[in-house]
């Protein structure tokens, strides 16, 4: 893969326009307490999607794993710089959707978010670049060294958190209260 100074510029405009979004959709640079911080662990706490990195961060590295394996896909004859543009679009567009009012009112009613008030637009920067490095190590593992990241993260976010990308998705498109009071049940 070769860095060129266009790839750098693309990519920059793709995440300054994700927040630029993110600002005219009234977003806070850095969330309701106006502080930076570098990592929140606590899931539970209001503070969760507001520092540069917590639990769901690497969510979004799979995030990566999965742009990667769709892009493959869908334009393998393309770059793979094109492809990692493709896949920062991807996660930009995500972010700001993620950061609407509908996203977060539904990851309010129907997941164990419900004090959620979006992430903080050095969260969502964060998450972008998450999922790059995602792209990126993805762009370099073997399939089945990637398919085993793929599954030990998701087992180790279970373990640690009761919550993972496979459940998030799950309880935004078809929540389950079963999985909702194992995953409350943890708190």
């Amino acid at each position: 893969m070769r860095i060129s100074r266009s790839l750098v510029l693309s990519l920059l405009a793709i995440v300054v326009a994700a927040a630029a979004l993110e600002l005219w959709m009234g977003r806070l640079w850095l969330g309701p307490d106006g502080r930076f911080g570098w990592l929140e662990t606590d899931i539970w706490s209001p503070h969760q999607s507001q520092r540069v990195l917590d639990p769901y961060s690497l969510s979004h590295i799979l995030h990566g794993f999965l742009f990667y394996a769709l892009l493959w896909m869908a334009a393998r004859r393309s770059s793979l710089n094109t492809r990692l543009v493709g896949a920062v679009l991807l996660e930009a567009a995500w972010e700001v959707l993620e950061n609407s009012p509908i996203i977060i009112d539904r990851y309010r009613a129907v997941t164990i978010a419900q004090g959620y008030v979006g992430d903080s637009i050095l969260n969502s920067v964060s998450d972008i670049i998450m999922a790059a490095i995602g792209f990126l190590l993805a762009s370099r593992l073997r399939l089945l060294t990637s398919i085993a990241v793929v599954l030990a993260t998701e087992l180790v976010m279970l373990a640690m958190i009761r919550d993972n990308l496979t459940l998030n998705i799950v309880m935004l498109v078809y929540p389950i209260d079963a999985i909702r009071e194992w995953q409350m049940a943890g708190r």
